[in-house]
């Protein structure tokens, strides 16, 4: 039974007029106007408060607000609910509610964005409160029907039991008049030490229709009628559309429309994608590519560069004590500069939406990371207001921080504007796709260590030169100007905080923006900070003649969770004992999104240029973990990720343009490539962290620093490609 059903295709709407929804859109739901009536699901199903919708076979669906992107939140948000509502789990089914209903409903579900692996730690509090609201109702409704204290009964398996007389109803029996209760106004949860659910490596609900290709991603949608659109947007950013020559393809076998979109793109709608961009390939484009088509990957290295200058303005993310001051004293100094580049997210479903506008709705049926910002996209676009406008999620495949922005989606709504009534269904060709990326920060660090006679480090200094997310995404989140989200994994508290006391520190960020855009790129900031910080930490270890290890242990007194994971890590993977021969051995820890990580590699060189992974261990406290088999292999899944960086991602820029338009020139690991993975789980309780990002930064500096180990070299500039440097 366990499973996901994609959102109903429909186009019903009803127009909400209560004062306590306010007014707005529900698409596929019977709202009523007043007296005590149940809030129906599309198939009619009562809907026991806005997370849970019992049938009467005693299916339970549980409303899932977040997206679902092979992470495995949609099982573990699910295993959230269940284990309050007391259900039976192999009859729990999943489903989307939309962006549109929800705002229709003052934001019932509350936040729909899914990203910086805040999935089910941002949203367990209020989803668990949704299952337990729940059963409260249903335990209510038997009470009631057999005029009963509510308290003599108590729910299991989705069966209610009236713990005197031993009689016994289940939910689908009770669902209907539960249904038209009020819900109680405050719920307590259950003490974790008391959870069935929470903890389990349960199944997916997902795998079995991804297995058979029932899943509906979005490339797959299809609408009566509908039409297929290619698009080419301006290759260097920044730049416009000057113009096209129509008709050149105008006699094209399937072409419907050309259709100029905003200032820099156009399209060409077909019945066919292909026939689309087969003539949007002919068709005559001449760009205005502007100043940015000056700028190359070595003139953005040495604006970057300047900044590492201590002359030049900086905010300061990180201090204490003198860090200038003690490094000029100082017994012996080391330094380094590390520079690490753009990646692309490379999501293997190139960015797609489908859109179906009139005078009088529009709707949109796309993969995305935060349903909420595509529906105002939607309503940007179509200039049309909330309740004529909607969202329909699907899976997407793949998004990594892509999906959070919504560039596809406003171009879809676009082209269908230009042919009201008309399905159209918008696709980037891959090369598109890779052309107009939000591309991983650019960045380059320099970093400075001092020590006194004695090896004690005294001092650190972290300068941080490149790109600002927040800047380009969200200036409003800026700080004075400066960018929080830049000091991830080096901060001085809070989700991403530095791990290591030392008496005298400076961290700090030149903030230098280059025209290619960022975005949140899965891991974002904590993957370099990452590695600066932590390839550096072994060269101070180095330098001061101690084993990295303990070297670090001696800075970790204060910090009790990061020296936790790291312990658990270097135990593992047998530190304290030799490694094999030919075998070489490296370690890193870092904190981010909410969580304390930390990785161990053992490699092998062949011929110096050759790494064979042989094994790669991380551990994790994320204060609770919800589905441990889910977090194994999101753990294998972030070391893949992190891997493919190290050895094979980096995009360059040539004439303002980025080079790698496919996955010939932009590569990732494949199978044979992929070491063993261990995870060991440490999780210490009290708070929720995430899971899905945070131990892909620690992949790259274990590996680093194992490399060192074994051929005496530091690597400083990633990928490894660019030093000739590949997989064994």
């Amino acid at each position: 039974m366990n499973k996901h059903v994609s959102p109903r295709m429909n186009r019903r709407a009803f127009v909400i007029g209560s004062a306590t929804l306010g007014a707005g859109l529900a698409i596929g739901l019977d709202i009523p106007f007043g007296g005590p009536a149940a809030v129906r699901a599309a198939d009619g199903s009562p809907e026991i408060g806005a997370w849970v919708v019992i049938r009467p076979d005693d299916t339970v669906v549980i409303r899932i607000a977040r997206s679902e992107m092979g992470q495995g939140s949609l099982t573990g948000l699910a295993q959230l609910v269940a284990e309050e509502l007391e259900c039976d789990w192999t009859k729990v089914t999943t489903e989307y509610p939309t962006p549109g209903q929800s705002v229709a409903r003052k934001r019932v579900w509350g936040d729909f964005s899914t990203g910086g692996s805040r999935g089910i730690r941002s949203s367990q509090d209020y989803v668990r409160k949704g299952g337990a609201t729940a059963r409260v109702m249903l335990i209510q409704a038997a009470a009631d029907a057999w005029k009963v204290p509510v308290s003599e009964c108590a729910a299991a398996n989705s069966v209610i039991t009236h713990t005197p007389s031993g009689r016994t109803t289940t939910y689908g029996k009770v669902a209907e008049a539960a249904a038209k209760l009020t819900p109680p106004a405050e719920v307590k949860l259950k003490d974790p030490k008391d959870w069935k659910l929470i903890g389990k490596g349960v199944k997916r609900l997902d795998t079995a229709d991804k297995t058979t290709g029932a899943m509906i991603y979005g490339v797959d949608v299809k609408l009566p009628g509908m039409l297929n659109a290619a698009i080419k947007d301006c290759p260097v950013f920044g730049g416009k559309l000057k113009s096209f020559d129509e008709a050149k393809i105008a006699g094209m076998k399937g072409v419907k429309k050309v259709v100029k979109v905003g200032d820099t793109a156009v399209a060409v709608v077909a019945d066919t994608w292909w026939h689309a961009k087969t003539a949007l390939d002919a068709l005559p484009i001449v760009w205005d590519e502007g100043d940015n088509a000056k700028v190359s990957s070595e003139s953005i290295a040495k604006w970057l560069a300047e900044g590492l200058n201590n002359d030049q303005p900086a905010y300061v993310g990180n201090k204490n004590g003198d860090a200038k001051a003690a490094i000029a004293s100082a017994a012996k100094k080391v330094e380094a500069v590390y520079a690490y580049p753009y990646q692309n997210h490379a999501t293997m479903e190139p960015m797609n939406a489908t859109a179906l506008y009139t005078a009088d709705k529009c709707e949109v049926w796309c993969g995305t990371q935060n349903g909420e910002a595509a529906f105002a996209a939607v309503l940007e676009a179509s200039g049309l207001p909330a309740d004529k406008c909607d969202v329909h999620k699907v899976m997407p495949g793949g998004g990594f921080g892509r999906r959070g922005q919504t560039d596809y989606v406003r171009q879809a709504v676009m082209i269908a504007k230009e042919m009201p009534g008309t399905p159209v269904k918008l696709l980037w060709s891959r090369e598109e796709d890779m052309a107009h990326g939000r591309y991983h920060p650019i960045t380059q660090c320099k970093m400075t260590g001092a020590f006194d006679a004695d090896n004690n480090l005294v001092a650190l200094h972290y300068r941080l030169s490149g790109q600002s997310i927040l800047f380009s995404l969200r200036p409003e989140a800026l700080q004075n100007g400066m960018d929080p989200a830049a000091f991830q994994g080096v901060a001085q508290s809070g989700e991403a905080a530095f791990g290591y006391s030392v008496p005298n520190l400076l961290v700090e960020h030149a903030m230098r923006n280059p025209h290619v855009p960022p975005g949140f790129w899965r891991g974002v900031n904590v993957n370099h900070n990452a590695i600066y910080m932590e390839c550096f930490m072994d060269e101070l270890a180095q330098a001061a003649g101690q084993d990295p290890l303990e070297f670090r242990r001696k800075l970790m007194g204060k910090h009790p969770k990061h020296l936790a994971v790291l312990n658990a890590v270097a135990e593992k993977i047998g530190w304290s004992t030799p490694a094999p021969q030919g075998v070489y051995r490296g370690i890193a820890q870092v904190m981010g999104y909410g969580s304390y990580v930390a990785g161990a590699a053992e490699i092998s060189v062949t011929d110096g240029n050759k790494i064979k992974v042989l094994r790669i261990v991380a551990s994790t406290d994320p204060g609770y973990v919800v589905n441990p088999a889910q977090v194994e292999r999101q753990i294998a899944g972030s070391f893949v990720y992190g891997l493919s960086a190290l050895f094979y991602g980096g995009c360059t820029v040539k004439d303002g343009k980025i080079e790698q338009t496919n996955f010939d020139t932009y590569n990732s690991m494949r199978i044979n490539e992929m070491p063993k993975v261990e995870s060991v789980m440490v999780p210490s309780g009290g708070f929720w962290g995430g899971v899905g990002e945070p131990t892909i930064g620690v992949a790259a500096p274990a590996v680093l620093n194992a490399y060192f180990a074994a051929t005496g070299k530091r690597i400083r500039s990633m990928p490894l490609r660019d030093q000739n440097i590949t997989f064994a």
